[in-house]
């Protein structure tokens, strides 16, 4: 049997489906959760919803920050796991988790001494709110160090290919605090500090779970300088492009509150439907993670770039699949976010360009995730911010120059995804990323 075969027969669209669809119910427990406490807080009234809103926004970046060292991992994992060496994959997971936990102390540490100035930053002025949010914050940011190391278990997990195990340590957990916060904050009188120890409480439950199941893994748990620089090397790189990812997607929005309250809004709208389905393709990019990383670590270069060819057509056909529902529900969906006639109107000027990014999308979401799981994150980097500084930003600030609105913006964005899937297609032709062998 080739090389070519042997990787394709280990990964049928059976096994692909047992990898992404785990990922994508661990990649949503959060935001799912995030809801129901947005909720249950909403109903104490404004100043506490607008706190959980300051003090949120600094508890999704440092999981921003845990998402980053998953995926790094999960490629590292997976090249150890392909050559055969389970016990260095898992040693990975070791050095990933204390990383993990030492940058989640330094958050902890961080929130206690500086989270009242932060607050009043992000709060603009609100004594009220600021207040309430330093309070909450302070709180939350004892689960930093349980949240990381979660994140760094479902790298170093996702890349010997078990995700049955993250979804348990992940899902179990914040279902008991979605049960726990409405209790702790209304019969139990904590108010908005409920919400806080909840996320607490589930945050570092998970954090247990995944560390425990690196101690059943009987290896060595002594840090490793070496190894722990090499896994920050890589997560640079990869936080370098989500920067870049931020700085275009926060010019996007300024650029929308200039042509006013309805495009903005508009705007938000279709914005947060491109990310809910960006989650759901990049349960498939970690999917491809896991087994491109595996394919090269075993030495089988052909059947790397053989599953890079399915990986790349699946994700085209999930995008057909996402522009198929999005153009049906055109005079539909932008109604459940809003009952303004003036921001519906505005949604129709982007979603032309929303539908016909799709297709394209989804070849580039799961083109990045072979590369992230062929360790070829230094071309990721360097691609996202040409596409971003090239073709992105100019094009959605010439769109405000031109006073060409929200279409405008969205050509913009749809000009980004172009320039990466053109750049990642011809990566891909050129087999420069298949470099065989446990480490790269």
């Amino acid at each position: 049997m080739s090389q070519t075969a042997t990787a394709t027969a280990i990964a049928p669209p059976r096994r692909i489906a047992a990898l992404a669809l785990p990922a994508l119910v661990v990649l949503a427990a959060e935001p799912l959760y995030v809801l129901v406490d947005t909720a249950v807080v909403g109903h104490l009234g404004r100043v506490p919803l607008a706190a959980l809103a300051v003090g949120g926004t600094v508890m999704t970046l440092t999981a921003w920050l845990g998402t980053v060292l998953a995926y790094g991992i999960t490629g590292r994992a997976a090249r150890r796991f392909g050559s055969g060496d389970r016990a260095a994959a898992v040693a990975e997971g070791v050095q990933a988790s204390w990383l993990a936990l030492g940058v989640g102390v330094l958050v902890a540490l961080a929130m206690q001494l500086g989270g009242g100035a932060l607050a009043r930053t992000l709060a603009g002025g609100g004594d009220d709110v600021a207040g309430a949010a330093a309070q909450w914050l302070r709180i939350a940011a004892l689960g930093a160090p349980g949240l990381l190391l979660a994140a760094a278990g479902n790298g170093w997990l996702r890349g010997i290919q078990d995700t049955r195990r993250p979804l348990v340590f992940v899902l179990a957990p914040n279902l008991l605090s979605a049960l726990l916060c409405p209790l702790l904050v209304y019969p139990a009188g904590l108010g908005l500090a409920g919400s806080a120890v909840a996320n607490v409480v589930a945050q570092t439950i998970s954090g247990a779970l995944f560390a425990a199941a690196l101690v059943r893994e009987r290896v060595s748990l002594r840090p490793r300088p070496r190894l722990i620089r090499q896994q920050l090397a890589l997560s640079r790189d990869l936080l370098v492009r989500g920067v870049a990812f931020q700085a275009s997607f926060l010019s996007a929005t300024a650029v929308a509150a200039r042509f006013g309250a309805a495009a903005v809004g508009a705007h938000q709208i279709a914005l947060q439907l491109w990310f809910f389905t960006a989650l759901v393709l990049d349960a498939l990019a970690i999917a491809a993670q896991a087994l491109i990383g595996a394919a090269l670590g075993a030495g089988d270069a052909a059947g790397a770039r053989a599953l890079a060819r399915r990986f790349a057509l699946l994700g085209g056909v999930a995008g057909v699949g996402f522009a198929v529902l999005i153009a049906a529900g055109a005079g539909v969906v932008p109604s459940w976010f809003s009952s303004d006639p003036q921001v519906r109107e505005q949604a129709m000027v982007a979603w032309p360009w929303f539908v016909a990014m799709q297709p394209l999308a989804g070849v580039v979401f799961a083109l990045d995730g072979v590369l992230i799981g062929a360790g070829d994150v230094r071309y990721l980097r360097n691609l996202t911010i040409v596409a971003a500084l090239g073709g992105f930003l100019p094009a959605i600030w010439l769109a405000h120059g031109l006073d060409l609105g929200l279409g405008g913006i969205w050509a913009g964005l749809t000009l980004f995804i172009v320039i990466r899937l053109v750049a990642l297609l011809l990566r891909l032709r050129s087999g420069g990323w298949a470099v065989i062998g446990a480490v790269r």
